[in-house]
């Protein structure tokens, strides 16, 4: 897929303007779950971070505009979105997570982080832009993807994950025995629904017990009523203003 600056990309503020991408105009394009995921990643300086089919780089950067001082790399199989995630200022290799290179097979990470594709096309319609369609439908395995997470961590590293609600099952039964201290935060798009989202952390070799948080809610209202943002104020203050999501 060849790319123009002129006619195929756009220049796309985030965290309020404090971080600017180079994203495809058409396709899939970064919203608020790569920065929700990264928000929620309690890292340390000089800790490294790895973020798995990282797009143009959105949850990585995001993470080291909050927190400079970590070393943020990234892994992205389609070669157009790992040049623009280069252009954006990410240290990515273009490579599939589930053949990854020697010398990245060699390293270890304080946290690996992804947002993988949400939707198994055995039950849904694949997206008609190639793209879109391979950053949305599953075609390497959840459980892949979270092997490849669990390896690729330090001794005491942390994994973290954010995927649609209902997948939650499959990311728990893909722990490898080596991951414990498995915490899950669900994201509920209103008060009084469903969760729709939820972020997993998870340590390796940790031994606390199995945490579910209260829900994080995006929206004020039990119901959208008008046009224009709409943010709770919690939500609001990750994504315009880059602050921390703990739980």
């Amino acid at each position: 897929m060849k790319l123009t600056l002129e006619n195929d990309l756009t220049y796309d503020a985030f965290l309020g303007g404090k971080l600017h991408l180079w994203q495809p105009r058409r396709g899939y394009r970064a919203g608020v779950d790569p920065v929700l995921l990264a928000a929620s990643i309690e890292a340390k300086t000089g800790q490294t971070a790895l973020d798995l089919g990282c797009g143009v780089g959105a949850a990585a950067l995001c993470l080291k505009a909050r927190l400079p001082d970590v070393d943020v790399f990234g892994v992205e199989r389609q070669a157009f979105y790992a040049d623009l995630a280069q252009r954006n200022g990410l240290n990515v290799l273009q490579a599939d997570l589930a053949a990854l290179p020697a010398d990245v097979r060699q390293r270890q990470f304080d946290h690996v982080l992804a947002n993988p594709p949400y939707f198994d096309r055995s039950a849904s319609v694949a997206a008609s832009d190639v793209g879109r369609e391979t950053a949305m439908g599953e075609a390497t395995p959840l459980q892949k993807w979270v092997e490849v997470a669990a390896k690729r961590l330090k001794p005491k590293g942390y994994v973290h994950f954010i995927h649609r609600a209902e997948r939650l099952p499959d990311l728990l039964a893909a722990l490898p025995s080596s991951m414990g201290s498995t915490q899950v935060l669900p994201i509920a798009p209103r008060t009084g629904r469903r969760a729709e989202l939820v972020i997993l952390r998870a340590r390796k070799e940790g031994r606390a017990a199995f945490e579910l948080f209260y829900p994080r809610i995006l929206h004020c209202g039990e119901k959208h009523e008008k046009d224009g943002e709409s943010y709770t104020a919690e939500i609001k203050a990750v994504l315009r203003d880059g602050v921390a999501l703990k739980f």
